[in-house]
């Protein structure tokens, strides 16, 4: 009887899980080397276009309708991933392969993360009341998802185990609507006028690859032992400062473009002013 591909692959995962701890599998050989060069690529990419573009610069704030828009799809994102993240367990359970996640060091660090970012933005600004709050809730939410993006980008195709009898649609399944979540909560950071980039926020963003690209040199393996625990616990607090660097110094486009005066008035030979 001819084995179907999505068995093959997870008699092999199953193996490799014995020794493994976590939801992903670690890279290996050639392949983490080509993960840190890649990543080294695209943190000295992310640096150059920090010190060649015209910064500081603020994003074109959305109008009303696009304003509801971007939230309505935002909860319409929510509401898929949980859908396909029922069925993905649903068919875990039914292939007997649902077990209790290994435990997650870096989740505390995550939610002190966020209500540490909400607190600075909302006392720290000077406009207060609704744009304080809408800040706030844009900067705590984006935080996290400033280092998830990436990593999820990394993880994706190395997630256990396997789900049969295609694993690669059900890793579609999860992390599509995963990837959406990800980026219409990023696309929230328009909505506060605070919002916007500057040098520091693309060397903070380059330095988080960096270490990423140390954590793929060593594997890129799940935080159970220290030095990637350590490695994901530096990278997450480098996403929270690029959140918060969106955010400060809070500099006005009037202060960054100063006052508008009118030319000096030309002087005839007399000496008297020519208008």
């Amino acid at each position: 009887m001819a084995v179907r591909p999505g068995c093959r692959e997870h008699e092999a995962m199953t193996t490799h899980i014995a020794h493994h701890y976590g939801t992903w599998l670690s890279y290996g050989g050639t392949a983490r080397i080509v993960l840190a060069i890649v990543l080294l690529a695209a943190a000295g990419g992310v640096a150059y276009a920090g010190i060649r573009l015209p910064l500081p610069a603020w994003p074109p704030g959305p109008s009303e309708k696009a304003r509801t828009i971007m939230v309505v799809t935002w909860l319409f994102a929510i509401a898929a991933l949980l859908v396909c993240v029922a069925a993905y367990v649903k068919h875990m359970r039914q292939e007997h392969l649902f077990h209790t996640p290994a435990a997650d060091p870096i989740t505390p660090v995550t939610f002190i993360g966020v209500g540490v970012i909400f607190f600075i933005i909302v006392i720290s600004n000077s406009q207060g009341g609704r744009v304080a709050v809408t800040s706030a809730v844009a900067g705590a939410l984006a935080a996290p998802m400033i280092f998830e993006f990436p990593f999820d980008l990394i993880v994706m195709a190395r997630t256990y185990p396997p789900i049969p009898p295609d694993p690669a649609l059900y890793r579609v399944l999860f992390f599509a609507p995963l990837f959406l979540v990800e980026l219409t909560t990023l696309s929230l950071l328009t909505l506060s006028p605070m919002v916007r980039l500057s040098r520091a926020s693309f060397f903070l963003f380059a330095s988080m690859l960096g270490v990423f690209a140390v954590w793929g040199l060593s594997g890129f393996a799940y935080p159970a032992t220290p030095l990637p625990t350590a490695l994901n616990v530096v990278s997450k607090l480098l996403a929270f400062a690029v959140a918060l660097s969106l955010f400060f110094p809070q500099r006005t486009r009037a202060s960054m473009t100063g006052p508008v005066t009118s030319p000096p008035a030309a002087l005839t030979h007399s000496g008297q002013r020519h208008v």
